[in-house]
């Protein structure tokens, strides 16, 4: 599932198509996706001025004019694709632009079409259909179910050592467990919470209350901020159907530390070690037991 670091690449590839320009025209090609679309979906979203685009967690929020919100969750396999207007360039693969409202060379998971005014089509695809989408009044975003419980966002002025060690304090779970509540922090999912842990040099099967101490919480949040801006800066990780909206794939999969390498020697200089695979509350936890104290 892609996590924040893709979901924010995704955000800043669809800003410059989608920030301050109207949708001509919105086509849903059927009622839901994980969850029903919205009571007349398209037809709310057709004229609309698309004010900003904003991310929280791994939620992309599309601000519209009149103060509704359109919340995003690209699930497990939704995609958004970005295709010029008529006689533009398109990348290899994508299919020629058609008319407004036309299904010409569309797939049959290509699920909701945004025709902007100046031609530009864009397009989301979601072949498991765990991504949803919904319509929220500006007012009440706050208090919605998906947003209203989450932690500090990881990249804000919010986050800090203090704030994460009230949070971890007097918690029995491993820290990698706590990372991953999204209660604690927002957004991060098990590639990036392997990662920052490996480079704090804390092990995932620390006890989380252990970490609320100003060194370790330190450390921890400053790996947490390296290694999500070093992911958005390789275009997030491509492990399966995840892909930019140029239809690029993510590179950072090329500098994983430890996460889906079982086996292989550490890469800490003087270390030693070697990568061990365990699994945590049915997910798998990759680190280093040498360093990882």
């Amino acid at each position: 599932m892609p996590e924040l670091p893709e979901v924010e690449t995704v955000r800043r590839g669809l800003a410059p198509a989608l920030e301050g320009r109207r949708v001509r025209l919105a086509t849903q090609r059927r009622p839901d996706l994980r969850y029903p679309l919205p009571e007349r979906f398209a037809e709310r979203l057709t004229g609309r001025r698309i004010e900003r685009l904003d991310r929280r967690a791994k939620y992309i929020l599309a601000r519209l004019e009149g103060e509704e919100v359109l919340l995003i969750h690209l699930g497990m396999s939704g995609r958004f694709t970005i295709h010029p207007p008529a006689g533009g360039r398109l990348a290899p693969g994508e299919f020629h632009h058609a008319a407004p409202g036309d299904g010409a060379g569309l797939g049959t998971h290509d699920h909701v079409i945004l025709d902007m005014e100046d031609g530009t089509r864009i397009v989301y695809a979601d072949h498991r259909r765990f991504g949803f989408m919904d319509l929220i009044a500006e007012a009440d975003l706050d208090a919605n179910p998906h947003l209203a419980a989450l932690g500090p966002e990881p990249l804000g002025n919010e986050f800090s050592a203090d704030v994460l060690s009230e949070r971890l304090k007097g918690r029995r779970a491993p820290i990698k467990a706590a990372l991953l509540d999204q209660r604690t922090v927002a957004g991060l999912g098990n590639i990036y919470v392997c990662e920052a842990l490996y480079r704090a040099g804390i092990s995932p099967n620390r006890l989380a209350a252990s970490v609320a101490g100003p060194q370790r919480s330190e450390r921890l949040v400053r790996a947490i901020r390296d290694v999500l801006n070093d992911a958005i800066a390789a275009g997030g990780s491509t492990l399966r159907d995840y892909a930019q909206t140029d239809g690029e794939l993510g590179y950072f999969q090329h500098s994983f530390a430890v996460y889906d390498r079982d086996g292989a020697a550490c890469s800490k200089t003087g270390c030693g070690g070697t990568v061990r695979r365990i699994v945590q509350s049915g997910r798998s936890t990759y680190y280093c037991s040498a360093c990882q104290r």
